[in-house]
Formats: structure tokens, sequence, C-alpha cells
């Protein structure tokens, strides 16, 4: 075989593996996340940052190879170029719509959202976040007025009752919302819980803090926090909002 048919070939049998191989990617890191074989980041980057590498990639290797094997050439590996291609363009669009679906453009790039951004809730459960805890679970007051712009309808929750009442209540919701209860503290008017999103399962915390208002009322902060990624894709306001709509099962003031 001459040099540059041999060069076309491999480059067409590339262009395939990296099509095919963007496209196991996609397959591997979502059975991953569903079973827990890898840690939800893991999952979603062999999935979406890898799948997405090898696509590009394989996409551009599969237009070499089709231009250098085409008809009036006469080399083989045409047929490997144009699976190449297939491929590459089945995982991007698979990638596009996932992207699109969720609406990621569309949120800012914070993971830490409070309905109290100047003093919000505090996690105290350090044997529930393992290395996090060292690292801290301060809040960063820089998302404070991209929180506002972004998500302007956040804000304290008041109730009708005593902060004791109070507390069962959002204890009733966070059981209502499938949260895992970690921590509550009656004397405190606290609650730490986790959720976990259908999505690649990620893990989020959230803190409930409840203090007694005027007229007997009660104010109720939350805070909901990622454990993975820089941001949310908007997952931390939407729990929020659930778990004010799950309060508003009992009389609800704002």
């Amino acid at each position: 075989m001459p040099e540059n048919a041999a060069g076309s070939a491999r480059t067409a049998a590339m262009a395939r593996a990296l099509g095919l191989g963007s496209l196991a990617c996609l397959g591997i890191g979502a059975a991953a996340a569903a079973s827990g074989a890898l840690p939800a980041l893991t999952s979603f980057v062999v999935s979406f940052q890898l799948g997405l590498l090898l696509a590009v990639i394989g996409l551009a290797l599969a237009g070499v190879g089709l231009y250098a094997t085409r008809a009036a050439k006469g080399r083989s590996g045409r047929s490997a170029a144009l699976t190449g291609l297939i491929a590459s363009l089945a995982s991007l669009l698979v990638i596009g719509t996932v992207i699109a679906r969720s609406g990621a453009t569309e949120y800012p790039a914070i993971n830490d959202i409070t309905t109290d951004p100047e003093n919000p809730p505090t996690f105290s459960a350090s044997e529930q976040y393992g290395r996090r805890a060292r690292d801290g679970m301060g809040y960063d007051t820089s998302f404070a007025v991209i929180q506002r712009e972004a998500y302007p309808d956040l804000a304290p929750i008041l109730l009708d009752v005593p902060p004791a009442t109070a507390l069962e209540r959002v204890g009733g919701a966070a059981d209502a919302l499938g949260w895992t209860v970690v921590k509550l503290d009656p004397a405190a008017g606290t609650l730490e819980a986790y959720d976990t999103t259908s999505f690649f399962r990620f893990v989020d915390d959230v803190s409930i803090r409840v203090q007694a208002a005027p007229g007997g009322r009660s104010r109720v902060d939350i805070r909901s926090k990622s454990r993975d990624g820089r941001g949310d894709i908007g997952a931390n306001a939407l729990r929020i909002r659930a778990f004010r709509d799950a309060l508003q099962e009992g009389t609800l003031v704002q």
C-alpha cells in the first residue's frame, strides 16, 4: 500500500475509534453514575468532557479521512471515516441536547444559594462532609450580588407559627422532598440534610435555620450548596423554591 494511502487509512481508523469512543464515554459515564461505581463529578467528566473532546477530534479526523479517501483517490478507509463522522456527530448531538435541555447557559456559575446572603445558615455536621469539612463550608460573599440578580425571588420565609412548630414543618417538608436529614437540633432551631439529584446523582447539602420573628411568627432561612462543580445549573435555587412551596401547605406569609 502506498505511503499516502496507508496514512489515509490510519486517519480514517482513528476517526472511527474516536467517534465510537466518544459514544462509549457517554454510556460509561452515565452507567457509572447510576450504579455509584464512580463519583458523580468523575462520571460527568467522562461523559461530557472526555466524550466531547473525543467527538470533536474524531469529527475533524473524519473530515480529513473522507477527503483523503474520496472516490477520485481510490484509497481504502472511507467506510471507517464515515463511521467516525456519524459516531462523532451522534455524540455531539446527545451532548448538545442535554446542555440545551438543562439550560446550563442560562444560569450563573455559582453553586451556593441562600435566602439570607448577609448571614447564611451554616453547616456544622462535619462528619457528613468528610474532607470538605477540612476545607471549610464557608459562604463565598461574592455570590450574593450574583444571586440577587439571577434569583430575585429568593428571600426569608415567614411562617405564622412559633419556631418549634415551624421546625416541625421544616422537617416534614424535608421528608416530603426526599432529603436525607443528617442533623436536627431543636434547641438551635436548625436542620441539616442532603439531596441527591436525578441527573448523574450529584449530592447537594442543605442547611435550614428557624428563628423567632415579631408577632409570634417564625423566620425560616435555607441554604443549598453543591458538593461538586463551580456551577449548579440552577439546581440549588430550584431546591429552595421547592422547599418554599412545600411549606406553603401550612400558613405562609412572605
